[in-house]
């Protein structure tokens, strides 16, 4: 059943004005010196002055340029390590120009900016009846097609329309920590999974003890080099080892920014080439306490690595990878509680079908279940998850996305049942959200997608991307979708399997109709699928059992008449009724000749549909 989809004017640009400092290391090494042997060599009013122009042009565009270029001058010691002469000998002028000269600015979103989340703010404090303060993350990519996570704030007003919070010029990067404790056994396994497990991994864990921290493993790592002296191979197996270490560390952002001016932005050897498609959700334990949880994808170049960020207040996050024989494709999204004691969570492990899996440890994946594969034309490619299921009163409400000709992506969803996800209640047999002219085009036209949606004033509210340019949302009628969804009437507790007193496939192109006769058969009991056209049927006919077909006739692509001949041609025993509003004697002979068991005219009569349908089914 076609739902109405609510677009409305926001539009979410990449801003190119929006700049980080990176350090920059110019390299080879003979480069290095060079620099700076020039900045020795200059008189000491000369670099005081060339330092005064740099902070002139950037102390206005980042918070504490000159602490920043400290920083990097530390680490053009360090890296040097004693082969560019005693730089601490230099006067602080010096140290803090050759800062700025290993500097550079690194603009997060000129290229996209897209695959948006939203969830409710923490902060919900000073809004009036009906608003609802949102935090929207996006994928900002920028030079070298590398991936950021980057936030907005705004409050959404009674009828979801959204005010934004001004953005900022001074972006902040966070501060990073590696002091996670590891796990010998539990490191040893990731990097199995990983398909890192030789002689290298057993030589370097065989220095470590059973718990280790980040600085032992880098110091293990170091003496195995010296030892064996690797080759290009076991380099490899020892970077991966490095990788994985890198992979946990937590960040902090000073309480002093906004929203807005915080970026999370690969740090990790691991996610070198990019954060991909963060999916936040608000996660309820059982005792109550709130945090907020999103999986992500890391990408170094040539392979990913699925990690999960959890925060409290969107200041501090703490980082790590996810384990397990399924946690190793894109698309995992968390559901926001526990299901009969443990944490559930939707993937895409074979890259077309989605799955469930459940887990004592929110950290550790392995039996999948399939869940949903490809079904209609649209889709055959592939489906996935749109992010984090939603709890409704009738069912897990999962946004999925299938991607069909041409590579191109849709919207949809499908119902799960609450106590038992492995059930699907129900899916929607076309797409919610196509792209629409305006956003078919862009970097990867003809695609939106979205990575997270919550649930304000009886309506869905959408974030999506729009062909991996820009980003927009929209808002769906809540009753409307999971009536389309819910194969019988929406009753919360009733077992429509049990009760239905027939399943009813009702083939009809016009959407009001669709919604008419829906209405009536649910209201009597009846089980109900909806095909737009007689594609779509042919599909759901070919899937699941039908008790009788009600179709209109006049239908684009593919025609009830059409539809009927195949239906008699390959034997398939399923009552038809035709419906339609222009039925002349001759093409009701002719409707009739082909097998069609009953004709009714439009505008359906309540009574009479009832009436016609009892009496076949009591046949």
């Amino acid at each position: 059943m076609s739902t109405t989809v609510n677009r409305k004017p926001i539009r979410f640009y990449s801003d190119p004005r929006r700049v980080i400092v990176r350090f920059f290391f110019p390299g080879p090494e003979a480069r290095v010196q060079s620099i700076i042997q020039k900045v020795h060599d200059m008189p000491e009013e000369a670099a005081k002055l060339s330092l005064n122009q740099s902070l002139r042009d950037f102390s206005a565009r980042h918070r504490n340029i000159s602490k920043i270029y400290k920083r990097h001058f530390g680490r053009v010691k360090e890296i040097m390590s004693g082969r560019a002469g005693d730089l601490d000998a230099l006067s602080q002028s010096k140290q803090l120009l050759i800062g700025a000269y290993f500097t550079s600015e690194y603009s997060i979103e000129s290229a996209a900016f897209f695959n948006p989340s939203m969830v409710e703010d923490p902060d919900q404090t000073g809004l009036m009846e009906g608003q609802k303060r949102v935090i929207i993350s996006f994928r900002a990519t920028g030079e070298g097609h590398i991936s950021s996570v980057v936030f907005r704030g705004g409050v959404l007003d009674k009828d979801n329309n959204l005010s934004l919070v001004p953005t900022g010029r001074l972006i902040d990067e966070a501060e990073s920590v590696k002091n996670f404790i590891y796990h010998k056994s539990e490191f040893m396994s990731k990097l199995s999974e990983m398909h890192a497990d030789d002689e290298m991994v057993k030589h370097v864990m065989s220095k470590l003890r059973d718990e280790f921290d980040y600085n032992e493993l880098l110091r293990a790592i170091d003496e195995t080099r010296r030892e064996l002296r690797p080759g290009e191979a076991q380099q490899k197996i020892l970077q991966t080892i490095s990788w994985l270490g890198d992979s946990h560390y937590e960040i902090d952002f000073s309480l002093d920014t906004g929203i807005s001016d915080r970026v999370i932005f690969p740090i990790a050897a691991a996610e070198s080439n990019g954060i991909e498609d963060a999916r936040f959700v608000k996660f309820t334990d059982d005792d109550g306490r709130v945090r907020y949880y999103a999986t992500y994808t890391a990408y170094n170049g040539f392979s990913i690595m699925p990690k999960l960020i959890e925060t409290r207040d969107f200041y501090k996050f703490k980082v790590m990878p996810l384990h397990g024989e399924n946690a190793q494709n894109k698309g995992m999204a968390l559901f926001p509680r526990k299901i009969g004691g443990k944490y559930v969570m939707l993937a895409r492990i074979d890259g077309v079908n989605n799955y469930i899996m459940f887990s004592d440890d929110i950290n550790r994946w392995g039996e999948a279940i399939k869940l949903q594969e490809p079904k209609f034309p649209w889709e055959f490619i592939q489906v996935g998850n749109c992010g984090s299921p939603i709890e409704t009163e009738y069912g897990w409400l999962v946004i999925t996305h299938g991607v069909g000709t041409m590579r191109k992506y849709v919207i949809s969803a499908m119902l799960l049942d609450l106590d038992d996800p492995t059930k699907v209640i129900g899916c929607l047999s076309e797409p919610l959200i196509s792209p629409n002219e305006e956003e078919r085009e862009g970097y990867v036209p003809n695609v939106v997608y979205s990575c997270g949606s919550i649930i304000n004033n009886d309506e869905l509210v959408i974030p999506y991307a729009m062909s991996d340019t820009a980003s927009t949302y929209c808002t769906v009628p809540l009753k409307e979708l999971l009536s389309a969804l819910v194969p019988s009437d929406l009753q919360r507790g009733r077992k429509a399997a049990q009760m239905a007193k027939a399943r009813v496939l009702v083939v009809e192109d016009e959407v009001i109709n669709q919604k008419i006769i829906a209405g009536i058969l649910k209201g009597d009991g009846y089980d109900v699928e909806i095909a737009p056209d007689g594609i779509v049927a042919l599909m759901q006919i070919s899937k699941g059992r039908f008790d009788v077909i009600l179709s209109d006739i006049a239908m684009p692509n593919f025609d009830g008449y059409q539809m009927l001949e195949f239906i008699q041609a390959n034997k398939i025993d399923i009552p038809v009724i035709f419906l339609s509003g222009h039925t002349s004697p001759e093409d009701e002979a002719k409707g009739l000749s082909l097998g069609a068991a009953d004709y009714i005219r439009k505008p359906i009569d309540r009574n009479l549909l009832l009436l016609r349908l009892q009496r076949l089914l009591a046949k």
